[in-house]
This record gives C-alpha cells, structure tokens and sequence, in this order.
C-alpha cells in the first residue's frame, strides 16, 4: 500500500531534544491512529465511531492543551502545583465552508482563596502566558500556509 501520509516533524521545547515525528496511519475504515515517536498514541475517526476523536475535535483539544500548559506555570506559582483547572472548548463547524469560524474556551478555576485584587491579576497574568505562548492559539489567530504532498508507489 502507498505511504499517502508523510510524517511531520517538529521540535519541541527546550531546543537539544530530539525532533518529533508524527504520522498518522490508517487502521480501519474511516479510522486511524495518530502516533509520535515518543510513544504517544490518539485515535481518530468520523463522527460516531465510539472510542475515536474527529480531527476537528482534536483540534479543539490542541487549543485547550496548550492554552493549559502556557498557563499553568503561571497559575501554580499563586494557587500550588495541585491546582485544578479544567478548560472547555466548544466551535459549531460551518459545513458550507467546512471550517469553525469561532472556537470558545472557557478556563474553570477555584479562586476562592484569592481577594479580588489578586484574582484580577492572576487571571491577567494567565491570559498574557496564553497569548505569548500557546503556539496553537497564535497559529489559529493568525492562521498558517500548510502543504500536502504525495508519495506513492507505482
């Protein structure tokens, strides 16, 4: 069978580890499993397939992970590192145009240890690690050129 998917590679933090390498590989009908060299596995398919994510799902997923991640330095340093946060992201897709024109998140905390001088500043300090750091986010504001290519046998 023709590989029809190249692996991507990117790099992650801090800049002397080794590049990872993803791919996706298809595993049943309308069904694939996303992989990284690292050992990370996610399943995907089509809407209603049980145990699977849709890729738009998964992207929403990204977005709400790296929102997380870019604050939670931030956030743990005022609230410990047992904090919990939860960060729900919902987006209707135009099926017209197959694309989400607008995709929410809304953060859940418990800042009920906090005054509200320290709340204010701790949530403006969350949203600016957010919008420095969340490389899905500021790829997603700013949108992005992406290239496909085939390689295929015969």
């Amino acid at each position: 069978m023709a590989d029809q998917t190249a692996p991507v590679t990117t790099t992650a933090a801090p800049a002397t580890a080794e590049p990872t390498t993803l791919w996706v590989e298809r595993t049943g009908t309308r069904e694939y499993t996303g992989r990284s060299s690292r050992g990370g596995e996610v399943l995907i398919g089509s809407q209603g397939v049980p145990g699977r994510f849709t890729p738009g799902e998964l992207l929403k997923i990204a977005l709400a992970g790296c929102s997380g991640l870019s604050a939670d330095f931030t956030l743990a340093r005022k609230l410990g590192d047992d904090f919990d946060a939860t960060i729900r992201v919902s987006g209707d897709a135009d099926r017209e145009n197959e694309m989400y024109p607008q995709l929410d998140e809304v953060f859940e905390l418990d800042f009920s240890e906090l005054d509200e001088e320290a709340r204010e500043r701790l949530l403006v300090a969350a949203q600016r690690a957010i919008d420095k750091v969340c490389t899905v986010g500021r790829t997603l504001k700013a949108g992005t050129k992406v290239t496909l290519s085939f390689e295929v046998d015969g």
